[in-house]
């Protein structure tokens, strides 16, 4: 078996690539990946080195796992800043650091993919080699595995690695007919409220429209562009990704992406898009210039539960933070890291902040549940 660690996707055809990793989880897909690459959002320049792992077998892909060198933090979503602070203060270097994650994209997914027929339990073995002899070799600290889905953190729980938890708030669909069969499960008191902020939208002249990226022009993807880097640029912050990077993303991927606009008098006054999978719709960037009453929830939540309804999808998952989203019937559920950490004494003080951690998460996702705006499963109100 031939391991490689290829530094720029290209340097594998998209054929192969996809058919290993499927459609089902569409941040990655090879299109996707190599979009960030291509418009320099992920680079040397921007502390994001690609070095994807990929084994073959007689140049047949058994296996592959997005891998990156970090120099930094940002634009991961799972907070490691003070690990970084502490062990610095001990005289060691943090950075860089291996990361296994989809760049600036905090949603549930697979990450080491492997042939069917293939061992996972012992890819996974290799990979763990890979990675630690490449960190002992390079002087780098540590290795993060970050957002995985569920049924893979006790792979790596098994090899050793500390397993943190987080939590997120994500949609599913009960099988409803429409928005307002949605709407029925909620107490009185939080169906008047959606309601009342759907219906203020209105009151603002404001129409939604939904498009297909395939269907947006290049001057329609500049005006998007516009209000995703504004909600960066309201914070002091340079937004991630480049223009450049939406329109090749429409051109190899616009089947897959959902443009909502917010159009009041002829003109478009903000925008939110989403990415389709197989059975979930992920939401991701939303920006407008001017601020109006609870357009960002119609533009980010409740347009987004339409489509689902309407188009049968299982989940909604509108990315991290948002203790918001809990009143408008996004459930909390438990996401997921593992970290290996080349240094013993650190690795030791990092796993007994994590049992500490982890008892806080546990209270305060049940915390977050006991304020789901359901009815009771008797009908009755809370």
């Amino acid at each position: 078996m031939e391991v490689k660690l290829i530094q720029n996707l290209s340097e594998i055809d998209a054929e192969p690539w996809n058919s290993l990793t499927g459609y089902r989880y569409p941040f990655l897909r090879h299109e996707f990946l190599l979009a960030l690459e291509q418009t320099g959002a992920v680079s040397a320049q921007t502390g994001w080195l690609p070095h994807h792992l990929i084994f073959q077998d007689e140049n047949q892909l058994l296996a592959l796992m997005p891998l990156y060198l970090k120099t930094h933090s940002r634009g991961e979503y799972v907070f490691d800043y003070q690990w970084a602070q502490v062990y610095q203060q001990t005289g060691k270097n943090y950075y860089p650091k291996w990361l296994t994650a989809i760049p600036f994209t905090p949603c549930q997914g697979p990450r080491l993919v492997v042939k069917q027929g293939v061992d996972e339990a012992q890819l996974a073995r290799l990979v763990f080699d890979v990675i630690r002899t490449t960190a002992e070799e390079n002087a780098i600290s540590s290795w993060h595995y970050l957002f995985p889905e569920p049924a893979q953190i006790a792979i790596w729980r098994d090899l050793g690695m500390l397993v943190r938890e987080g939590v997120q708030f994500q949609w599913h669909n009960k099988n409803y007919r429409d928005f307002d069969d949605f709407l029925q499960s909620f107490n009185a008191a939080k169906r008047k409220m959606i309601k009342r902020e759907r219906r203020k939208v209105q009151e603002q002249g404001i129409v939604m429209q939904r498009l297909n990226g395939q269907r947006l022009s290049e001057a329609q993807w500049s005006e998007f562009y516009d209000f995703y880097a504004m909600t960066y640029l309201k914070n002091g912050h340079s937004p991630y990704l480049t223009l450049a990077f939406f329109l090749e993303l429409a051109q190899t991927m616009g089947d897959q992406l959902l443009i909502i606009f917010a159009v009041k008098d002829g003109k478009n006054v903000g925008a939110a898009l989403s990415i389709i999978g197989e059975d979930t719709l992920y939401g991701r960037y939303w920006g407008c210039h001017e601020e109006y009453n609870a357009l960002h929830f119609e533009a980010c939540y409740y347009q987004g539960l339409e489509y689902c309804i309407e188009h049968g999808l299982a989940r909604f998952d509108s990315g991290a933070q948002g203790e918001h989203k809990i009143a408008r019937g996004f459930e909390p559920v438990t996401t997921y890291s593992a970290h290996w950490l080349s240094d013993p004494g650190f690795a030791n003080a990092v796993e007994h902040f994590l049992a500490r951690e982890r008892r806080s998460m546990a209270l305060y996702k049940a915390d977050a549940a006991g304020n789901l705006p359901f009815k009771k499963l008797d009908g009755s109100e809370k």
